[in-house]
C-alpha cells in the first residue's frame, strides 16, 4: 500500500512540495463556507418580510400564508434527508454552489406568481435547492478539521447562517420601510446569492486530497469499522437511524428549529402589527433577533470546545433552558418597552440559535467523518419536519390569539428541547 506523504515535508519535490500548507487551506474552505452561506438565507428568509404585503396585497389570511411558508420548510427537511447523502458522495463544492443558483432562479419565478399554487410550487422547490448546502458543506468541514477545534469551526460556520439572518433582515426592514411590494422581496435580496454562490465554487474544495495533501489521521473511536468509506447509502443510512443518541439529539433540535423559525418567520409580523402600527421604527428592533442568532452560534461552539472539553450536549441543554426564559419574559413584557425589547429579542436569537454549532459538531462526533453529510442531513431533516408546524399552527394561534402569543408557544418549545437533549451524554 502507498504511503501519502505530507504536502511539504523535507525531501518531498514536485507538485506535491508546492501544495500550500493545510491551516491555509483549512481557513480558506471555511471562510469560503462562512462567505457563501453569509448570503443563502437572502433565498429562505425573505418570506417573512414579505407576508405583510402579500396578506394585503392577495387577501390571504394569516393562515393560508403560513401554509406556504411551511413549504419550503417541508421541501427543505426532505431535501436535507436526500442531499445530506448526496454530499458525502460527491462532496460539497457542486451541492453548495448548485443550490445558490437554483435558488436564485425559484425565487424570480415565486415572485411573478398570482394564486396560491403559482407561488406554492416554486416556493417549495426553492426549499429543496436550499438544502443542497448545509449538510454537504458540514462534510467538508469534517474533512478538513480536526475533532478539537470542529467545535470552533462549526461555530463559525453557524454563525455565518446567523449572519446571513442579519443580512436578509437588514435588506427586508429597509425594502418594508420603502413600502416595496411583495413581489421585489424575492428579486433583490436573492442577487447576493447567486454572486456568493459563483465566488464559493472558484474558492474551496472538498477535501485535503484534492489539493495533494494527506486526508486527516487522528484517533476517533466513535468511528464503526475501517473500511467506512466504502460504506453504501443504505448502509449509511442504517448506522445514522440506529444510533440512540443521535436520534434523541435530533428530536431535541426538532423543538429548537420549531422555536428559531417561529422567531424568523413571525417577529416580522409582530413587529408590523398593530402593537406597533404608531411606530413604523419598530420593523428595525427586528434586526437584533438575527443579530444575536450570529453570535449565539459563535459562541456555543467555542464553549463546547474550550469550556465543556467538546462535549456538546452540556451548552445545548443550558442555552435552551435561558432561551425558554427570555421568551416567556418577552411574552409577559409590555409592547411599549421598546428598549429592553431590543435587548431581549437579542437576547431570544442568542439563546436559541446558539446551539446550533453543538448539533452539527455531535454528527461527527457520534457517527465518524465519513457518516458527517448523512447524520446532519438527516438531523436537519427532522428539525424541519417540526418547524414545519410553525407556519399553519402559529399562524392560526395569532388569528385567533395575537402576535403575542407567538412568545408563549416559542418558550414552551425550548423547555422541551432542553429536556430531550439531557439524557445524550457524551
Amino acid at each position: 500500500m502507498s504511503t501519502i506523504i505530507e504536502a511539504g515535508a523535507p525531501g518531498v519535490t514536485g507538485a506535491a512540495a508546492d501544495a500550500p500548507s493545510r491551516r491555509q487551506w483549512q481557513w480558506r474552505v471555511l471562510l469560503g463556507l462562512m462567505f457563501a452561506y453569509l448570503f443563502y438565507y437572502t433565498g429562505r428568509q425573505n418570506f417573512g418580510w414579505a407576508i405583510s404585503s402579500m396578506s394585503e396585497s392577495l387577501g390571504y389570511s394569516m393562515q393560508t400564508l403560513g401554509w406556504i411558508s411551511s413549504a419550503v420548510l417541508v421541501t427543505y427537511g426532505l431535501g436535507q434527508f436526500v442531499n445530506g447523502n448526496l454530499g458525502d458522495k460527491f462532496g460539497g463544492r457542486k451541492m453548495v454552489a448548485a443550490g445558490g443558483l437554483l435558488s436564485v432562479v425559484l425565487n424570480w419565478i415565486t415572485s411573478f406568481g398570482t394564486t396560491f399554487w403559482t407561488i406554492f410550487t416554486p416556493w417549495a422547490i426553492n426549499g429543496f435547492a436550499q438544502s443542497m448546502a448545509w449538510a454537504p458543506g458540514s462534510r467538508m468541514i469534517s474533512d478538513w478539521w480536526p475533532v478539537k477545534e470542529r467545535g470552533k469551526a462549526f461555530g463559525l460556520y453557524t454563525f455565518a447562517a446567523g449572519s446571513s439572518s442579519v443580512v436578509i433582515y437588514a435588506i427586508g426592514a429597509g425594502l418594508a420601510a420603502a413600502k416595496v411590494s411583495w413581489e421585489w422581496m424575492f428579486r433583490i435580496p436573492v442577487l447576493l446569492l447567486g454572486v456568493a454562490s459563483i465566488i464559493f465554487w472558484f474558492v474551496a474544495r472538498d477535501r485535503p486530497e484534492d489539493i495533494g495533501l494527506s486526508p486527516l489521521e487522528e484517533n476517533e473511536p466513535r468511528l464503526a469499522v475501517a473500511g467506512e468509506l466504502e460504506e453504501s447509502s443504505r448502509q449509511r443510512y442504517g448506522h445514522v437511524l440506529r444510533n440512540k443518541r443521535f436520534l434523541l439529539a435530533t428530536l431535541s433540535i426538532g423543538f429548537e428549529s420549531f422555536a428559531r423559525y417561529g422567531l424568523v418567520i413571525w417577529v416580522p409580523v409582530h413587529l408590523m402589527g398593530p402593537a406597533y402600527k404608531d411606530l413604523p421604527i419598530a420593523v428595525w428592533i427586528g434586526v437584533a433577533l438575527p443579530v444575536g442568532m450570529a453570535f449565539g452560534a459563535l459562541s456555543a461552539g467555542l464553549l463546547s470546545d474550550r469550556l465543556f472539553g467538546s462535549n456538546r450536549t452540556r451548552p445545548i441543554s443550558i442555552f435552551m433552558v435561558l432561551a425558554m426564559v427570555t421568551l416567556f419574559l418577552i411574552y409577559i413584557m409590555p409592547p411599549a418597552w421598546i428598549g429592553l425589547g431590543i435587548v431581549m429579542l437579542f437576547l431570544a436569537g442568542f439563546f436559541v440559535y446558539g446551539p446550533h454549532a453543538c448539533y452539527w459538531a455531535l454528527c461527527p462526533d457520534l457517527l465518524g467523518r465519513s457518516r458527517a453529510s448523512t447524520a446532519v442531513g438527516v438531523m436537519n431533516f427532522w428539525a424541519y419536519v417540526v418547524a414545519s408546524a410553525t407556519g399553519p399552527f402559529i399562524g392560526w394561534a395569532i388569528d385567533n390569539y395575537g402576535t403575542t402569543v407567538l412568545f408563549l408557544i416559542l418558550s414552551a418549545s425550548c423547555a422541551l428541547s432542553a429536556a430531550v437533549i439531557i439524557p445524550v451524554r457524551e
